[in-house]
């Protein structure tokens, strides 16, 4: 049985579309691979070879008697190419795909439609080290917790075939096949499955910017994949003008959406998208997505704060670096890497809360780059910005993986009345695994590459921090042994004890005060007012149905309230270390970190 959010197939092009798919009525299973370097192509199934047929234009195909579970490798001239448009790669991405019947799979939520923007909580997490077994099935046991905790929306990190045992995926290079150790393809939909019957949605961060290095055989049939008319920080750029790279992509996001049941895909890295064909790559991603019924959305990573991903091609949503690097740099007064550009402290986070993001025209004269950067966001309405504290690229790309509130500089207090800023606001949060907790264990760097290329990355990681204060290069972890990656594993012993029970508390608190709160749960900037007082941040918010304030004392002493002269409602409502009550610890102050959220009638 389908989802209803997968009825719509119309863009689905089955006829053309490249790989080994089932035909209906149980026909048999069509081969078919597009090629611009071979002159004869064969397909081994099983252990038997069959020729394929020249269809002319470089496509070449057979229908043979097979299922579903039969296994095949591609041979262009005599040798062995694996699939890149494979449905599933047991045994990695070097070796044979496994024929796969995506409608097998027997769905038990079928009504679900999906979430608005203005309705998400984003839980974002690695499927590896989310669990001790890390599988999609051990994951799928966390997703109760997940609903108590109330968060609305788990976001996967990339989960496209990749080389080796481990990884963060983001050097994937089969974007149509999930990640064998992970578990099998219905393994995943049943985890998708679990997540709408409790009312979670389920997004997937996907790369479609660039290939990882071992294990793209793209080239090995047609160089056409690829174009030196754009560069990238990872190599050769993709020619999304090519009808075939161009429907590569476009087929992947269909395709984790209709028949894995996804809810949206946050596109990974977006500049580095480059394209100069008519319709921009994401523009066209933007209109096959929306197509499909129901609702499904498209999220960018770009650090360039252009609302014209937005408005021009139609994306939902923007991660909004500026207010991460801005709280990141209050707390930590860190100023090294691409931190040089934000200042930090009540006002320029007042800032950033007012306009959305801090550039919007400025110069940008950081890590070797002169440019203005940034336009206003002034018609980018407040679901569309994706906030956060902590997320992957954050604290893995850290020498050590140390989350925010490791820092020695970074008080508990400081953590939860972060906490609660992120919380309160009418922007759309992402919380990153282990967050809401306070989880000791750190987020590494990790890999498993062979031979050459792994002694590379190992080498790359270290000189990479050898100029950063309090690294020397011998000091970060090695991203190819095996230790870094179990490192990462959460421990999920630590929930209930001293700090971490009563930072969870704090999360769990937010997240159910930011769904049922007659104010909070409004989603819009208009309503959203922020300034400071030295060190005291403070943010109104005035609709209808009464007014919010909230208070958070970034400064080293206590701040006594009355001299703010902020026009305070009357009514406690929150306490970053108390959680919901009517009074303050300690009446007419907030201690250093803390943070308190008042509530006033209608106006």
């Amino acid at each position: 049985m389908t989802p209803l959010s997968h009825l719509n197939r119309s863009p689905d092009r089955s006829a053309t579309r490249l790989g080994a798919h089932l035909l209906p009525g149980g026909a048999g299973t069509r081969f078919r691979l597009w090629s611009t370097t071979t002159t004869l192509a064969h397909v081994r199934v099983d252990g038997t070879v069959y020729p394929m047929n020249a269809l002319g234009h470089g496509t070449f195909e057979v229908v043979l008697p097979v299922g579903a579970g039969a296994r095949y490798i591609f041979m262009l001239d005599g040798v062995d190419r694996p699939d890149p448009y494979a449905r599933f790669l047991p045994d990695g991405v070097h070796g044979e795909a496994e024929v796969i019947d995506p409608d097998a799979y027997t769905w038990q939520t079928t009504g679900w439609r999906g979430l608005p923007l203005s309705e998400c909580v984003f839980y974002e997490l690695h499927v590896g080290t989310f669990t001790a077994e890390g599988t999609y099935r051990a994951a799928q046991d966390k997703l109760p917790y997940l609903k108590d905790l109330g968060v609305t929306a788990v976001q996967l990190m990339p989960v496209a075939a990749f080389p080796g045992q481990r990884g963060w995926g983001y050097d994937g290079v089969a974007l149509y096949a999930p990640f064998a150790p992970y578990g099998r393809p219905e393994d995943l939909m049943a985890f998708v499955d679990a997540a709408h019957g409790l009312g979670l949605g389920v997004f997937l961060d996907v790369v479609y910017n660039h290939f990882g290095p071992d294990g793209n055989y793209l080239k090995s049939y047609s160089p056409a994949y690829f174009t030196d008319r754009f560069q990238s920080a990872w190599g050769e750029g993709l020619d999304y003008a090519e009808p075939h790279m161009r429907r590569l992509i476009t087929g992947s996001a269909r395709m984790w959406l209709r028949d894995y049941g996804f809810d949206g895909l946050r596109l990974d890295a977006t500049p580095a998208m480059q394209d100069d064909s008519e319709l921009h790559i994401l523009g066209e991603l933007a209109q096959d997505v929306h197509q499909l019924g129901g609702t499904h959305l498209l999220l960018a990573e770009d650090h360039r704060n252009d609302p014209m991903l937005l408005t021009e091609y139609g994306l939902d949503g923007i991660w909004a670096d500026d207010f991460h690097h801005e709280v990141r740099v209050t707390l930590t007064r860190e100023h090294e890497g691409y931190y040089r550009g934000f200042e930090g402290g009540a006002a320029e986070l007042a800032q950033v809360i007012r306009r959305g993001w801090k550039y919007e025209g400025q110069f940008w004269n950081v890590t070797g780059e002169r440019h203005q950067r940034g336009k206003p966001a002034d018609l980018v309405e407040a679901p569309s910005l994706v906030y956060c504290i902590q997320n992957h690229d954050q604290i893995g790309n850290r020498a050590v993986g140390d989350r925010l509130h490791h820092h020695p500089d970074v008080t508990p207090q400081e953590y939860r009345g972060a906490a609660t800023l992120l919380m309160t606001l009418p922007m759309t949060p992402l919380l990153f695994q282990g967050q809401e907790w306070a989880a000791d264990t750190p987020f590494l760097f990790f890999s498993d590459h062979h031979g050459e290329l792994g002694r590379m990355v190992s080498e790359g990681r270290k000189k990479e921090f050898a100029y950063f204060s309090g690294f020397a290069g011998a000091s970060v972890p090695d991203p190819q042994a095996e230790d870094s990656f179990l490192a990462s594993k959460l421990d999920w012993t630590e929930l209930e004890r001293g700090d971490h029970a009563r930072t969870l508390a704090l999360y769990r608190t937010l997240a159910h005060l930011r769904r049922d709160d007659p104010v909070l749960s409004q989603r819009s900037r208009t309503n959203l007012h922020a300034g400071n007082v030295l060190d005291v941040l403070w943010v109104r918010t005035r609709t209808d149905a009464g007014e919010r304030l909230l208070v958070w004392n970034l400064g080293q002493e206590d701040a006594a309230l009355d001299a703010l002269k902020l026009d305070l409602p009357a009514q406690v409502m929150l306490h970053s270390e108390v959680g919901v009550t009517d009074a303050l610890p300690r009446p007419g102050t907030l201690g250093p970190g803390e943070a308190a959220l008042f509530q006033g009638g209608t106006p």
